[in-house]
């Protein structure tokens, strides 16, 4: 009896993968349920076993932007802008960190926390690092929403708000959240290709993305460390994130200013950066069984 089975009649051919850039949309659609059970475990297991579960979406960023307000604006300070509450400033640039910084983190470490399935099962690998960031994209809408009603209560409640207004430019949000995603992904499988190799970089992770956010205007306006420290205010000024969060403060509160340079340039740091990451990425997923 003839068992040779014709070629044609194969579902799926796996084989090494001889491009550069890779992403392979069709194979990605092709496992979407995968792709949502790993962003539903995501969002289900990380508080699953806490005492106060997913109430921490909230509790961070409001405990970060009293304590950022109680020590950058009133024991150091730093001017937010006339009209504008230190809490509600705080909030919005912590929003904007927050999603690219849980991107970052998430990601980082792919390899290394499913080296167990990756060694057992076929699947595009892209997936997991791409399921933390849409897993991440609802934290971001819960904290957004949360941004909101905080602005709503100091305008009609409070008469703090002077001069905060949402800007026109506001319909361009989805492209910077977009940019914030991107730069959040590339960047962390970047890092989480090079913890294969190089094991002390996962100790670095936490520290590193501590140190990145000082540098990236979070608690204080790009236009205040310019003033002060003019001669190192281009390292945090040619930061991406730092442009992505004055953009995003300008587009929710109408501080700083808009421009289309800064923009472009946030979105295409965040394209490259990605770009970067994905190429290293497809690289090491040939072999970084034999290395972790």
């Amino acid at each position: 009896m003839d068992t040779k089975v014709d070629p044609q009649d194969w579902l799926y051919t796996i084989s090494p993968k001889r491009k550069l850039i890779d992403l392979n949309f069709k194979e990605i659609w092709r496992y979407r349920d995968l792709l949502f059970l790993f962003v539903k475990r995501d969002i289900i297991t990380v508080y699953k076993q806490t005492i106060l579960g997913p109430l921490w979406f909230f509790i961070q960023p409001l405990f970060t932007s009293v304590i950022f307000t109680l020590i950058f604006n009133n024991l150091a300070a730093i001017p937010t802008g006339n009209g504008v509450p230190p809490f509600l400033f705080n909030l919005a640039g912590i929003t904007s960190w927050n999603y690219f910084s849980t991107c970052l983190t998430g990601t980082s470490n792919t390899f290394k926390a499913n080296q167990g399935i990756f060694g057992k099962v076929y699947f595009p690998r892209v997936i997991t690092p791409l399921s933390v960031v849409f897993s991440n994209l609802l934290k971001f809408g819960i904290q957004l929403l949360v941004f909101v009603l905080f602005y709503i209560y100091y305008v009609f409640f409070t008469d703090q708000v002077v001069l905060a207004r949402p800007q026109l430019a506001m319909v361009l949000l989805p492209c910077l959240v977009l940019f914030m995603g991107l730069f959040g992904l590339g960047f962390g499988m970047l890092l989480s290709s090079l913890t294969t190799k190089y094991r002390d970089l996962t100790f670095l992770v936490s520290f590193g993305v501590q140190l990145l956010m000082y540098g990236s205007a979070v608690m204080y306006p790009l236009s205040y460390f310019k003033a002060r420290v003019p001669e190192y205010a281009w390292l945090v000024e040619y930061n991406p994130m730092t442009t992505i969060i004055e953009l995003f403060r300008y587009m929710t509160l109408g501080v700083g200013q808009f421009s289309w340079a800064n923009f472009i340039y946030a979105g295409v740091i965040s394209v490259v950066i990605f770009l970067i990451g994905l190429i290293i990425f497809n690289k090491t997923e040939k072999t970084f069984i034999d290395t972790v």
